[in-house]
């Protein structure tokens, strides 16, 4: 369940799973008429989400926190059916803060978080990823992209939808980006097609290096494997899929996401697997020479990668599984 025409729909309708949408808003940081539309919208959705329980009869709900979910939990609670919440990110944000009044259990990615939660109501589960991460080797990875072993791999991506900042730092120095590695892009739909036209100008050595995506679905476990050395936002999934590979990383937390990014941020960086930068310091050239410094230093990768293994939780998905059968009255 989720909203309609987000990006939770096409990945749930993708993987072949059954949706079913509900109404929701956000509340934080809006003006008061846009949110007074956001608790008429909510209230709605809660409407729906309870017919739709009603229909299902759910032994377990497992809600991922983010106001999508709001009035699936409240219904349930309501219906008094177990909800177990999921959060992603090291720091809960207002959604879960208020929804895990609601829920049997919490769980988290990292131990970290526990003492953001009442003794007893979180669980260390950590951060599920697609068991192809840990199974799936290099050089497989590599020849799955058509790229080459000689040189050192940067995956570059800004999330789901990009992320135009490191996408105008990349392109502004991608020459010097090219002389030292290949570069994966994963660029988002808007800025692709100034991309790509600035691909077409680079020297024809140099575009062999560059692969430039728009998005990408199945391929994105071979880019996560195949690379040396990753950039990205500090989103939930970083901390996860980043871990799961023992990839180092350069994270830019994207500024206007609350302060939970700069929170993951900061504890990769704390465990030594990360070196993170601030959104501004892209426009002086600080990307580019961080990354070349990491290129140019194969032994703090090799550490970098070490500590973010260390972290990786490859059971993740089965302590999750094993929460909601608990409260289920499953075995």
């Amino acid at each position: 369940m989720g909203t309609s025409g987000g990006m939770e729909q096409a990945i749930v309708q993708r993987a072949g799973l059954a949706f079913r949408a509900v109404e929701a808003g956000g509340l934080r940081g809006m003006r008061p008429a846009a949110m007074l539309r956001s608790m008429i919208a909510l209230a709605r959705g809660a409407v729906q989400a309870w017919r739709i329980l009603r229909e299902f009869r759910p032994d377990v709900v497992l809600a991922t926190g983010g106001y999508a979910c709001a009035p699936v939990v409240a219904a349930a609670w309501l219906q008094r059916c177990p909800v177990f919440i999921y959060l992603p990110d090291i720091e809960p944000g207002l959604a879960v803060k208020v929804l895990s009044h609601l829920a049997r259990r919490v769980g988290v990615s990292f131990a970290d978080t526990l003492a953001c939660f009442p003794t007893g109501k979180a669980v260390v589960t950590g951060y599920p990823v697609r068991s192809e991460l840990y199974s799936r080797d290099k050089s497989t990875a590599r020849a799955r992209l058509s790229l080459l072993d000689d040189l050192p791999i940067v995956l570059v991506l800004g999330g789901s939808r990009g992320a135009h900042s490191i996408n105008a730092a990349l392109s502004h120095d991608l020459g010097r980006w090219l002389t030292m590695a290949q570069v994966v892009h994963i660029a988002g739909q808007q800025d692709i097609d100034w991309l790509m036209q600035h691909r077409a100008e680079l020297p024809a050595d140099l575009q062999q290096r560059y692969h430039l995506h728009a998005y990408l679905h199945d391929e994105m476990v071979d880019a996560l494997v195949a690379a040396d050395l990753a950039v990205a936002r500090a989103g939930a999934a970083t901390m996860g899929e980043f871990t799961a590979v023992g990839v180092p990383s350069v994270l830019v937390p994207y500024p206007f996401a609350g302060q939970h990014q700069h929170v993951n941020a900061d504890f990769l960086v704390r465990h030594q697997a990360a070196v993170q930068l601030k959104d501004e310091e892209l426009a002086t050239g600080a990307l580019t020479q961080t990354v070349l410094d990491l290129l140019e230093d194969a032994p703090r990768r090799r550490d970098m990668s070490s500590n973010a293994r260390a972290l990786a939780s490859p059971n993740a998905a089965r302590n999750i599984v094993e929460q909601l059968a608990l409260l289920s009255g499953g075995a």
